[in-house]
């Protein structure tokens, strides 16, 4: 079970290293908000300081990797596990394109070539089949929600 733990953490800071745009170990609220819109989302400059203000815990105005891994891996033992879901519901829908309640291997394709990953369909098919655990080929809200809790 190690490797599959240090496989989330490595995941974590790829997906952290993609935020944090000038490299200084910290997500800044403009990196927040520029990795947003390059996914599709309008969001506010209000609802970015919201986002921000949840997962920067100790009110420096960044998100480290450490904060960053807690949101992401859901180790949070507030009781906020509603905003939890809202917040993975808000990341699945980024990928959702067709808004069909499904991740297919295009639609996760567009997103991280839209985010200037070198990532083929056939590697995004893989990633979809690593956690498609009904084998329909793509990957639902559940599938999705079991996979970003992995750890």
């Amino acid at each position: 079970m190690s490797s599959r733990r240090s496989n989330g953490t490595d995941e974590v800071k790829k997906i952290f290293n993609k935020f944090d745009k000038n490299g200084d170990g910290k997500i800044s609220c403009s990196e927040l908000k520029d990795i947003l819109h390059a996914l599709g989302s309008m969001t506010s400059t209000e609802e970015v300081e919201r986002i921000m203000s949840e997962i920067d815990k100790d009110g420096d105005g960044f998100i480290s990797l450490d904060e960053f891994a807690e949101f992401h891996l859901g180790g949070s033992s507030s009781n906020d596990s509603l905003s939890y879901t809202r917040e993975l519901r808000d990341a699945f829908d980024l990928y959702d394109l067709d808004k069909n309640g499904l991740i297919s291997a295009s639609e996760l394709h567009a997103v991280l070539k839209r985010l200037g990953e070198k990532c083929t369909l056939v590697d995004c098919s893989k990633m979809i089949s690593a956690v498609d655990a009904d084998g329909d080929a793509h990957v639902n809200f559940e599938e999705f929600k079991n996979m970003m809790s992995r750890g």
